[in-house]
């Protein structure tokens, strides 16, 4: 692993265990997407997965890869995503070398804000997002708040979202949601992606799950 993967810490649950026995489809079958040494593989073709837990404040650790397509461009070279609640996409893409990225590169919130920098790395090697996710609370605001670091770089510096993006499971905003990680058909891969539950005000009030 390089230099920007994390262990997890203790208390973090490990979204990859030995099998997708805890994934699912968006219509709630079960997963399709290939497993194995520790690395979940895209199936194009076998849709979206998603986590049959939900999670409402969270720290996200995941690593992803995306595949050598030379010849593509745009939203065509080596799409997946990363969707927070399963409503909120941090996109994947190969977009390594781009000077100025936009709302559809990698690491944008997908049409809403592009990344600070650009952090890409080359095709084929692994890179990581660490995210810090505070989610909408009734009664007191309808947009979640986030912080990202993609390969160790500040991308995303505590953002408020003016709403889901596009493709979201659903707008119940208010409610926990999964981890859903997008198949739009391209070789993408992921490994090592836990989660740690945050606590709604501090610290302070923090117990493990």
């Amino acid at each position: 692993m390089n230099s920007y993967s994390m262990a997890p810490p203790e208390a973090a649950h490990n979204l990859l265990n030995a099998s997708l026995d805890g994934w699912v489809t968006r219509d709630g079958a079960s997963a399709a997407w290939r497993f194995e040494d520790d690395v979940l593989h895209v199936v194009p073709g076998a849709g979206d997965v998603m986590t049959k837990t939900c999670y409402q404040d969270f720290y996200l650790h995941v690593e992803f890869r995306c595949p050598d397509m030379p010849e593509a461009t745009g939203q065509a070279k080596g799409n997946s995503g990363v969707f927070l609640q399963g409503r909120y996409e941090i996109q994947v893409l190969d977009s390594y070398g781009f000077s100025s990225p936009g709302r559809g590169d990698c690491g944008a919130i997908y049409n809403q804000f592009a990344p600070l920098v650009n952090a890409s790395r080359p095709a084929m090697e692994w890179q990581s997002y660490d995210v810090a996710f505070r989610a909408p609370r009734e009664g007191q605001t309808s947009h979640p708040r986030l912080t990202v670091l993609h390969n160790g770089l500040l991308i995303h510096n505590n953002i408020e979202l003016p709403g889901v993006t596009g493709a979201a499971i659903d707008e119940e905003i208010f409610s926990p949601g999964p981890l859903l990680l997008q198949d739009h058909s391209d070789l993408v891969c992921y490994r090592n992606i836990w989660i740690l539950r945050l606590p709604p005000h501090g610290s302070d009030t923090y117990e493990p799950h």
